[in-house]
Parts: structure tokens; C-alpha cells; sequence
């Protein structure tokens, strides 16, 4: 009894702290829409705000209860099936069960099936979900290889966008740039909250297992890869298609909520996550009844988180479409109207802010911390997230205002993302690029994308939806590259900073003990 008074305890403790966390989180963003409707800029009335204040209290809860359950359940599970499998010294075992894990988690992954419904006039939906799992099963494979290996994660990445540049010049040739912003915004939407801790937990799992030199720094990839198999998958599929895209902007407005309530929002939310947490939890306990073996204690443990995380996902992907959705298409659209340079400004706050609520950043920057041991800290990541995202959302603007090709963001940014890779600590390198798959979460593609498609709306007209905003989620996954390879070059030069001191130091000190004699 006193025992299960301590643990209860505990999880309260735990509870607690991820509250005042998520508190700190969404309070930003929730104040920056609250002062916008105070202003001439945006017309938000009364009842809108009321359901947008509602919202964000499900977001603060969900958010909380999605990273309790993400310590508790998630991640270990992704550090038991690694160790396990790694552990049983079978390769074919380990690289065909990667495979799998990787095609059903992006299967059954929610911001995917909002993807495929948005192209479904020239692509079968079924074909585009299995044919992007494909992909992410078939770079997560490559990944588990890259750490067996003990590989450089830079060479595979450099060739493998040098890949991706090849197949968007063939679809430019062929007519089909439309589909290009679409093909890049793939490979966020499929990194969601829910596959990220997992990946990431498997990662670290297998490189402490197999150690070597750089265990740590070997651990991380795994994000960056997968990230980059849907948008090849997406592009080889575009290739395909046959037709014009047309993107039908969908309804943002609250009035059938209002009508209706938000119970239609949260039993589809409920089913989105519940397909997605029962095969990863189905395809865990299969490897448990015949690999892992872990004790019961451990199960419970899981078992507990994995509702944890249910809740917490379920009331955030409800908050955002209640409220974050609608409230970000009408402030974009209103705005641009008003004023679209100031537009730019606010969209570059905004970026900074929203990815404070991304549930799988806070995931990712705990894991850093503790892999670096307090080399790179929580606050310095989330610094360089922040004005990643902050810049990629303001140049995502401007791009819409302008109206020109997102080859011209992403050819230099990741000409200078793979440059920087060449002068920083190769761990720097790993965690930005696993960086820039967590920071386009569920809140940009709800939030962000919805305000940018309204400015478009407004600025270029719906038929030009496809073409100047989507990408934004591509941009939000490019900027933090950058950013926090520049981190990593601001310690390089500060460490040789110190050095050269130190030696003028010793040097002038030695001089000063020379004795002369006349």
C-alpha cells in the first residue's frame, strides 16, 4: 500500500512539473492572439475567443499528459526493442523488424492521412500513406545500418539531398511543380508526436548497445533519415501522377463547431490516435512475447503511460482543430489584407512561439541534454529552434507576398545546412537534422499552415494555394539546421577561443621566469 501511495506520488510530482512546463508553453501564443484581437488588424469576436481560451486549456492538459506519457511509455519502449533486438546479435532480425516498425508507425501516423486527403483528386490516398511508409521503413532500415555501421551521417545525407534536388529538377522539367512545396512538407508531416520519441528512444537503444567510439553522438540520425524517405517517396510518386492538382480550401470557420459542439472533433480525434498507438503497442508486445521479455513491473509502467498518451494527444489534436486551426486562417487572411508586411513581422513571432507547443520538441530537447550531459542544454535548443522557426514562418510569408519558387529557400539553405556539417562537431550535425523533423509538429501544420493558406488566400487567390503555401512545413524542418549547426560552430571557435588564450597565457608566463644575466 505504501508503496503504491510513493508511486502515486511520484506521477502527481511528475504530472505537476509537465503542467507548469506546457503552462509556459502555450501561454505565448494564447497572449500574442489575445492581443491581436484587441487591435484593428484582426476581427475575432467574443465567442470565438472564448472556445480559442477553451482550447488552449485542452492544449496546456494534453500537452502535459503527452509528455508523461511519452518518459513513461514511449521511450522506453523504443530503448527496450533496440537494446533487445541489437542484444540478440541477428542483423536480419533487427533491420527487418525496423522496416516494419517504421511503415506501420507512419501508417497509422494522423497528419499523414490529413496529407492524403488534400491530394486525393490525383493521387489514391491508400497508395500515397503505404508508399511513404515504404519510404520512412526503408530509411529507418538505412539508419539502424548507419549506426551499426558506425557510418557518417553527413556523407549519407549529403548525398541523399543531392538525390532529392535531382528528382525536384525532373519534376520541374516535366510540368509538375506544384506538387514540389508537397513533396518537401512530407517529410514533417510524417516525424509526428507520436513516432518521434519512439524512433528516437530505438536509436539510442541500439547505439549504447552496440557502443564504440561516439556511442552517444551515433545514437542520433534516426529523425533526419526518416524524414527524408517520404519526400523522395512523395516525388517518385508525383513523377507518377497523372492530372493538375487542385487543392480545395477547406472550411476553417468555427460555425458548425458552435452548432454542433466540439463532440464530432474529439471522437474523430480519438480514433486518429487510437489507430495510431494500437500498432505501435500491438507490434511491442508481440516483440515482447517473443524477444524481450521484460518483467511486469515494466509492462504496468508502459501500459500506464500509453494512456497517458492516448488522453494527452487526443485533447491536443482536438484543441488545435477546435480553435488553432480557424483562428490561424483568419488571422492570416484578415491580416494580409490589412497589412502584409506586418504580416511578416507577426508571422516571425509567431514561428518562435508555436514551436514552444510542439509536444515532440520537448521530447527531443530532454534527450539531448541527457545524451550531451548538459553539453548542449534544453534552453540553448529550444533558443535555436525558436529562431529557426521563427525566420523559415516569416520567410514563408514572403514568399507568398512575392510569389516565387521554394527551390529559392531550400537550394541555399540546405547548400549551407550541408557546408556547416563540414565545420562542426559531427553530434551538432546529428541533432539539428533530427532537429528539423520534430520542429514541424501537429501545432504547424494546424496552426501555421492554416494562417499561411488564409494570406494566400487573400494576397495570390486559392488557385495558387498549392504552389506558394504549402512548403512551410519543409521551411520550418530546414531552418533549425542552420541555427543549430551555428550553435555548434559558436562553441568550435569559443573552445579554440579559450585555447589560444590559454596559450598566450602560459607563454607570456614562461617569459616572465626567464632570468638574464649581464
Amino acid at each position: 500500500m505504501g508503496k503504491n501511495r510513493a508511486l502515486f506520488h511520484d506521477l502527481w510530482k511528475s504530472l505537476r512539473e509537465k503542467l507548469r512546463e506546457s503552462l509556459i508553453s502555450v501561454m505565448p501564443v494564447s497572449v500574442l492572439v489575445f492581443v491581436l484581437s484587441l487591435t484593428p488588424w484582426v476581427d475575432i469576436s467574443k465567442k470565438e475567443l472564448a472556445v480559442f481560451a477553451g482550447a488552449a486549456l485542452l492544449l496546456i492538459v494534453g500537452i502535459s499528459l503527452f509528455n508523461l506519457g511519452a518518459d513513461m511509455s514511449m521511450t522506453p519502449m523504443g530503448q527496450y526493442v533496440g537494446e533487445g533486438l541489437t542484444k540478440s546479435r541477428k542483423l536480419g532480425i533487427l533491420l527487418s523488424i525496423s522496416f516494419i516498425m517504421g511503415l506501420l508507425i507512419t501508417v497509422a501516423e494522423p497528419d499523414l492521412a490529413v496529407l492524403a486527403g488534400q491530394v486525393s483528386a490525383v493521387m489514391n490516398g491508400t497508395l500515397l500513406i503505404v508508399t511513404v511508409g515504404v519510404g520512412v521503413g526503408l530509411f529507418l532500415l538505412l539508419a539502424v545500418i548507419k549506426i551499426v555501421f558506425h557510418a557518417d551521417l553527413t556523407s549519407i545525407l549529403l548525398f541523399f539531398y543531392l538525390f532529392l534536388f535531382c528528382l525536384a529538377a525532373i519534376l520541374l522539367d516535366s510540368g509538375k511543380g506544384s506538387f514540389l512545396p508537397l513533396s518537401f512538407d512530407s517529410g514533417g508531416v510524417t516525424t509526428g508526436p507520436i513516432t518521434v520519441p519512439f524512433i528516437m528512444a530505438l536509436g539510442v537503444g541500439i547505439a549504447l548497445t552496440v557502443g564504440g567510439r561516439n556511442a552517444s553522438e551515433n545514437s542520433f540520425g534516426l529523425i533526419a533519415l526518416c524524414s527524408v524517405g517520404p519526400i523522395v517517396a512523395v516525388l517518385l510518386l508525383s513523377l507518377a501522377a497523372r492530372g493538375d492538382m487542385q487543392f480545395a480550401v477547406p472550411d476553417y470557420s468555427m460555425d458548425k463547431l458552435l452548432e454542433e459542439g466540439p463532440g464530432h472533433l474529439f471522437l474523430g480525434s480519438m480514433l486518429n490516435v487510437g489507430k495510431s498507438l494500437v500498432l505501435v503497442v500491438v507490434f511491442f508486445f508481440i516483440l515482447q512475447a517473443a524477444i524481450l521479455k521484460l518483467p511486469v513491473s515494466k509492462l504496468i509502467q508502459i501500459i500506464v503511460g500509453i494512456l497517458h498518451t492516448f488522453i494527452g494527444l487526443v485533447l491536443f489534436l482536438t484543441a488545435v482543430e477546435m480553435a488553432f486551426m480557424p483562428i490561424g486562417f483568419k488571422i492570416g487572411s484578415q491580416m494580409a489584407a490589412f497589412n502584409p508586411v506586418l504580416l511578416i513581422g507577426l508571422a516571425f513571432i509567431l514561428g518562435m512561439v508555436v514551436v514552444l507547443a510542439e509536444p515532440a520538441v520537448h521530447v527531443l530537447n530532454n534527450q539531448v541534454e541527457e545524451i550531451t550531459s548538459g553539453e548542449v542544454s534544453k534552453t540553448q535548443m529550444m533558443m535555436a529552434l525558436s529562431i529557426g522557426v521563427g525566420v523559415s514562418i516569416g520567410l514563408s510569408v514572403l514568399r507568398v507576398y512575392f510569389g516565387f519558387s521554394l527551390l529559392y529557400y531550400l537550394v541555399p539553405g540546405y547548400l549551407i545546412s550541408l557546408g556547416l556539417s563540414f565545420f562542426v562537431p559531427k553530434l551538432y550535425t546529428a541533432i539539428a537534422f533530427d532537429s528539423g523533423g520534430v520542429a514541424s509538429g501537429p501545432l504547424t501544420s494546424s496552426f501555421i499552415l492554416p494562417l499561411v493558406i488564409g494570406a494566400c488566400c487573400t494576397l495570390q487567390g486559392e488557385s495558387a494555394v498549392l504552389d506558394f503555401a504549402f512548403g512551410v512545413v519543409a521551411m520550418v524542418a530546414m531552418t533549425p539546421l542552420i541555427t543549430i549547426q551555428a550553435l555548434g560552430f559558436k562553441s568550435v571557435v569559443s573552445v579554440r577561443s579559450r585555447d589560444i588564450a590559454a596559450m598566450r597565457r602560459i607563454l607570456a608566463a614562461a617569459d616572465d621566469q626567464i632570468i638574464y644575466f649581464e
